[in-house]
């Protein structure tokens, strides 16, 4: 199911903002940060308010048709359509490593069962060293 129709089956509106904004991110090769969308937005609609494009984002993320983690002091967005994966980012260089989407499903099933707890590992940003930098000390 499309994003427009899920926030349509939610009776949310359609407004013109929020189709771009959804197209913005569908059509985006990879991540983007918020202040790239809102760079976006008003390339393309100059006047929509910061707020907006922030409240559309939250409600995007509710409603499951994105993914928003935390990097670097950012928030990141992608698609949902795109599936889900970890990423591993060095904080010397800032290279960043995509990992698979079940690298925590042992974690998730453990608190599950320990707690009764139902995690969501849906984008995990894992701040670390990579290879070449622990080379280099």
């Amino acid at each position: 199911m499309s994003c427009l129709q899920t926030l349509k089956d939610k009776g949310l509106k359609l407004t013109p903002q929020r189709r771009l904004i959804v197209d913005i991110i569908h059509d985006a090769a990879g991540h983007l940060t918020a202040e790239d969308i809102i760079k976006h937005i008003q390339n393309k609609m100059p006047g929509v308010n910061k707020s907006t494009i922030y409240r559309t984002l939250d409600i995007l993320e509710e409603a499951g048709c994105v993914y928003k983690s935390e990097t670097q002091g950012q928030s990141i967005y992608h698609h949902a359509a795109e599936g889900h994966h970890h990423h591993l980012v060095c904080r010397n260089c800032g290279k960043t490593l995509s990992c698979h989407e079940n690298l925590f499903s042992t974690v998730e099933k453990s608190l599950f069962e320990k707690y009764g707890f139902k995690a969501s590992f849906k984008h995990v940003v894992i701040n670390g060293q990579c290879e070449d930098c622990r080379k280099q000390l």
